[in-house]
């Protein structure tokens, strides 16, 4: 089955442009917590710093989604998209279609998870 890399560039780019529209958001939720110990009790210190801290996480995981998205874009240009990086087999349209972004086929990705 042909690969509509149109219709994959679309996907790509509107979730590429979700996650910046998102991005500002979380960024002032990661903002450092203030410790004066005269303003807040220690509990909603510790509630402040646990959500900074996943605030932190996400925007790190949103940094990597948004590396992944520029690289499958990447292999569009280079005429590579929708095969595996590892294997070099075609990554099925039913799975792009769910990721994307994604370099590798099932097999290949289920394997990655399993070292």
């Amino acid at each position: 089955m042909t690969i509509d890399l149109e219709e994959f560039e679309r996907l790509l780019r509107r979730r590429r442009e979700e996650i910046l529209h998102t991005t500002e958001l979380r960024e002032q939720a990661a903002q450092p917590v203030e410790l004066d110990q005269s303003r807040v009790g220690r509990l909603s210190r510790m509630d402040d710093l646990q959500s900074q801290a996943i605030s932190v996480a996400a925007k790190e995981r949103v940094r990597l989604e948004l590396g992944r998205i520029g690289q499958a874009l990447d292999r569009m240009r280079n005429g590579e998209y929708g095969h595996c990086l590892e294997c070099g087999e075609a990554i099925s349209v039913g799975r792009l279609r769910i990721e994307p972004a994604t370099p590798h086929c099932i097999d290949c990705a289920r394997k990655r998870e399993n070292v």
